[in-house]
């Protein structure tokens, strides 16, 4: 567990960057300290390994005072990750990563094999290791970034704006994988980040921070989206939070249908309504427009792109969105290894969050 007891921090210039904090953050829990520039997120969390000290108050990790600890055997136990990954340009992969055990008197043999551990749990192929950061993708070196944080098991992690420089749909793949990873191994995680997106899609719960370094809320997300504080926070996660709220209604009452398909290959017969078109495994491929004809077999450039596709049994955020970006208005709903299972329309999600607000009176 870390807290902050009515912590603040002065800088020489008199610039307040934190000023009275008080916070808990549970111990197995992802965090996440969210908030515009210059609001004191990424100084309160480098107040907790001591990258910097408070000017007063109080910061413990398991309910040890921070100040009372030696910085080096305290960063021992806190790994660190942060934007472009930090690492060592002349060091292999698999070294970068070795790092840590062999600062804490691991032998090379066994600091290599920890190193190879962890490049397989967060994703990377073992031949990464013999590779240097200049040969990696920037998702990539985020990757090797996290394994060289977990390199001594530590039990508290900080990741301070990790995935801010990379595109979107890798940054999508690495908040996946940290949520995986959270769950294998159930670290105490501090995440800062200026994105509400990013913030209330790995949280568990969410610091908002106004300037000058005041705790403006501190939630579970859907909460934080459903009734924020204040008029601050109201406008910082956005006009659109009834949206992003989408992600913690429960999708159970989400009925799947069965819809119209056609095959790859398959002679084309002119048809009144939209066609899914499926490939050989039973995904996908897009949606054959009504009356469409042809000679031959069908083939994908007769196709129109068919929009998001839903994973049966996740978020309805993502069901509504499927049947908002389909040219049917049709949403395509998969299995979670990618086969198509049935359809859904627009209204059917619509009753379900209307159910739901029924229910919570």
């Amino acid at each position: 567990m870390i807290e902050f007891r009515a912590v603040s921090k002065r800088f020489d210039d008199g610039t307040v960057a934190v000023d009275d904090l008080d916070l808990v953050v549970e111990a197995g829990t992802i965090t996440v300290f969210v908030g515009p520039s210059g609001c004191g997120k990424t100084t309160s969390l480098r107040m907790i390994n001591r990258m910097l000290d408070p000017t007063s108050g109080t910061v413990l990790v398991d309910g040890r005072d921070v100040l009372q600890v030696d910085p080096p055997r305290l960063r021992r136990g806190i790994g660190y990750v942060i934007q472009q990954a930090g690492l060592f340009p002349h060091r292999t992969v698999l070294d970068n990563v070795a790092t840590v055990p062999l600062l804490s008197g691991w032998s090379k043999r066994d600091a290599r094999a920890r190193a190879a551990e962890l490049l397989e749990l967060v994703g990377l192929d073992g031949d990464m290791g013999r590779r240097y950061p200049v040969q990696l993708s920037g998702g990539q070196q985020q990757r090797v970034g996290v394994a060289r944080a977990l390199a001594a098991d530590p039990p508290v992690l900080l990741m301070d704006e990790p995935f801010s420089a990379v595109d979107p749909v890798v940054r999508e793949g690495l908040q996946d994988e940290l949520l995986r990873l959270h769950a294998e191994l159930g670290k105490t995680v501090v995440f800062v980040t200026h994105d509400i997106d990013e913030a209330v899609r790995i949280g568990e719960k969410v610091a908002v921070f106004r300037q000058g370094g005041v705790l403006a809320q501190y939630d579970r997300p859907a909460e934080l989206l459903a009734r924020p504080a204040d008029d601050f926070v109201a406008s910082f996660v956005g006009k659109d939070r009834g949206y992003r709220g989408l992600s913690f209604v429960d999708p159970a009452g989400i009925e799947v249908r069965g819809g119209a398909t056609t095959r790859l290959g398959e002679p084309v017969s002119p048809s009144r309504e939209w066609l899914l078109a499926l490939d050989a495994d039973e995904r996908p491929r897009g949606w054959l427009p009504p009356g469409t004809s042809a000679d031959g077999p069908l083939t994908e450039d007769l196709l129109v792109p068919g929009g998001s596709l839903y994973e049966r049994g996740t978020a309805v955020r993502g069901a509504l969105d499927s049947a908002l970006s389909s040219p049917s208005g049709l949403g395509v709903v998969v299995e979670p290894t990618g086969r198509y299972a049935g359809v859904l329309r627009g209204a059917q999600v619509l009753d379900v969050i209307d159910r739901e607000r029924a229910e919570r009176g």
